[in-house]
This record gives C-alpha cells, structure tokens and sequence, in this order.
C-alpha cells in the first residue's frame, strides 16, 4: 500500500506541476461555472444544485479525458515505462498508484465548485441531502470515468489517441445510450438503460441513495481497472 501511495502523490504533484491539469480545472470549473450562473443562480430559480449536476456529469465525459491521456501514454512515449516495469512494483500498484493519483486531483475539482452551494446557502435554502447525495454520484461517476480514461492510456503512447479513445468509450455509456433509452422501442430501450451511466446518477442528483447506481459505479470502476492491469502486464511482456 505504502508503494500505491507513493505513485499517487507522484501523479498528483505532476497534475499540480503540469499545464495540462490547470487547463483541464479551468476548462471544468468555466464551464461549470457559467452554467451554473445562467441557469441556477437568478431571482426566481429554485435552489438547488441537481441542474448543475447534470451539466456536470456531462462535462466529465470530455473533461476527465484530459486528466487521463497522459498516465500511461506519457510513460511509453518518453521510455520511462521501462523503468517503471523493472522498479520493486506490481502492475496494480502502478495502476491504482496512478487511478488514486488522478483521483485525487478530480476530488480537489469537485471541493472547487462547493462555492456554488455556499452561493445557494446565502441567497436561498437548498436541500443538503440533494447537495450530498450529487456530490456522491459525482465522486462515483467521476471514479468510473477516470478508470475509462486509465483504461485508453493503456492502450497507446499517444495522448491525443488515449483522449479521444477514452471520449469515444464514454460517449457510448453516456450519450448513446441516454438517446437509445429515450427513443429506442423495447426491449433496446430498456436494456440501453441499465447501460446508461446517466440514469443512475439522476437518481443521486435528485438526492435518491440507490444502491443500484453504487453497484453500477463501483463494478464499472473495478472492471476497467482489472483491463488497464491486464494490458499493463500484456506489454509487460513484450
């Protein structure tokens, strides 16, 4: 565990140290921010954050991509991955190493945009169990994101290539899915549903504990990080 540790307080010190990763909090929290502006935060709106978690959920399908194209591509384009592979490390201390790092640095995004409920607080009285509840299925989506994202870093030493791949994947559970379950006949439509990350995580933005939605997340999360292992000892090999 302590070695785990170790290589996540490596990724976050590179997010920390990086352009990439102030580029990707700024383009996250502008976005947030002035939709949360436009649309919650006028005289007349009721107070709440579940519009704003929604746009978020969103947001993440092509911001955590960012985050993540770097992990592993960074390390086979600079050659850096052979020392990696030969360091007194196991393939799933590097993954969870790198998954905690990146973790970590998404979490401290998600603190950022809690000046919007302090807004809220001050001019209104939003419900704190929907504010804890979307906070929650922002962590989950978020950790099931980031392991896609991990997943497509795996895949190749080009970053542009793991962020578009790691797009095209999410896309797929996210948007595609969102579309098949609105117009698709039965039984396609129900099944895209159960597919569909968006229609667990409405639920905890409506402030609704599903445990349903945990199981979701945490197996998506869980499956992905088992696949970046596996290909990591696959080119381990090579």
């Amino acid at each position: 565990m302590r070695k785990t540790l170790i290589l996540a307080r490596r990724e976050i010190s590179g997010y920390l140290c990086s352009p990439v990763g102030y580029v990707t909090a700024a383009l996250f929290l502008l976005s947030s921010g002035v939709w949360f502006f436009l649309v919650i935060f006028r005289s007349g709106q009721e107070a709440t954050l579940r519009p704003l978690f929604e746009t978020m959920a969103v947001i993440l399908v092509f911001s955590n991509p960012l985050l993540t194209m770097r992990l592993l591509s960074e390390e086979y384009r600079s050659g850096t991955f052979e020392t990696l592979v030969t360091a007194p490390v196991t393939d799933t201390q590097v993954i969870l190493g790198k998954f905690l790092g990146v973790m970590g640095f998404y979490m401290l995004l998600l603190v950022c945009t809690g000046v919007y409920m302090v807004l809220l607080a001050l001019y209104g009285r939003p419900d704190p169990g929907v504010a804890i509840m979307g906070y929650l299925g922002m962590v989950l989506l978020g950790a099931s994101f980031l392991a896609v994202g991990l997943f497509a870093s795996t895949l190749t030493m080009h970053q542009p290539v793991a962020a578009v791949l790691s797009v095209a994947i999410l896309s797929v559970f996210v948007i595609f899915m969102q579309s098949l379950t609105l117009y698709a006949p039965a039984p396609w439509g129900q099944i895209a549903s159960r597919l569909n990350a968006m229609t667990y995580f409405k639920d905890f933005a409506r402030g609704m504990l599903d445990t349903r939605g945990i199981v979701f997340f945490v197996s998506s999360t869980a499956l992905f990080l088992f696949l970046s292992v596996k290909t990591l000892e696959s080119r381990r090999w090579k």
